[in-house]
């Protein structure tokens, strides 16, 4: 496949062509998605336009009240490794740390890991139950919108012609709050995720009451999704092992999974329901 390769070297140049080349360009960083789908003549860009050249989009910075700020270019090994994210955001780490081997980690990039859109991305559903919205620049200027409404459907979000992702923005973690991300793959993180949950937990200090929860799933629907429902049964009780038992099957029911190559939907749904279980006991592990 040929294409025409073009360099950004600003947020306003990437958004200009992006704008000219309507339709027929991508933007690329580090390049483990896009390569793949188009060797593989799933997409069949003009024009390539690398971001990589665009100063200050690789960072992690603490925003004090306002939480943390990941630029776009900052690598999923960087999110893993980064001492702060460790002590204060660590189911970021976590996750970070169960995406392909670290050779993929090193060149892989948080912007372009939510921007390829594919259900089993392993940083959207941290991202999401941490609440993180993103910040979009284009043509008309910056938005900000929820993590959890940018994906569309699979390798589509809600990015305009000329928009790019530049930034994600974690708000503080409430007091009492823990997380886990669980990744099942059938040759660990290497693969693509066959189910993915993560469970960000908040118990009241006094009687353990749990104050809020979200429950994310990956690879089970055609986007990362919350389980609301899920989430309903454990709110403002105490969680019981029967209740972990309840949510579970719940948050199997809520999900909408498909049969792939790489296994039924009634396997995901099975597997949904262990992994809600574990994840949840897990956060709630930690906090104890």
């Amino acid at each position: 496949m040929r294409f025409n390769y073009l360099e950004a070297n600003s947020i306003e140049e990437a958004v200009s062509l992006l704008t000219k080349y309507d339709g027929k360009a991508k933007a690329i960083a580090g390049g483990t998605d896009l390569l793949v789908k188009i060797r593989d003549k799933v997409i069949k860009p003009e024009y390539i336009i690398d971001i990589v050249p665009i100063p200050g989009l690789n960072y992690i910075k603490s925003a004090g009240k306002k939480g943390i700020a990941i630029g776009t270019l900052t690598s999923i090994r960087e999110l893993e490794k980064s001492p702060e994210l460790q002590k204060n955001f660590p189911i970021i780490s976590q996750a970070a740390g169960q995406l392909g081997s670290v050779a993929i980690r090193n060149m892989a990039t948080v912007g372009g890991n939510l921007c390829n859109a594919a259900p089993s991305a392993e940083m959207a559903p941290a991202l999401i139950g941490l609440s993180a919205t993103v910040k979009i620049v284009g043509s008309d200027g910056e938005r900000v919108a929820p993590l959890e409404d940018f994906f569309t459907g699979p390798g589509t979000t809600i990015l305009k012609t000329g928009e790019l992702l530049v930034e994600i923005q974690v708000p503080p973690v409430p007091p009492n709050t823990t997380g886990v991300y669980l990744k099942h793959g059938i040759r660990g993180s290497i693969d693509l995720a066959i189910v993915g949950v993560a469970a960000v937990v908040t118990l009241e200090p006094k009687d353990g009451v749990c104050k809020d929860v979200k429950i994310v799933l990956g690879a089970v629907a055609p986007t990362p999704m919350r389980a609301h429902e899920a989430e309903q049964v454990l709110k403002g009780k105490q969680i019981t092992d029967a209740l972990i038992e309840r949510c579970a099957e719940v948050a199997s029911n809520e999900s909408r999974p498909i049969t792939d190559v790489r296994a039924s939907d009634w396997y995901r749904k099975e597997m949904v329901k262990v992994f809600t279980r574990q994840a949840i006991k897990e956060a709630m592990a930690k906090e104890g």
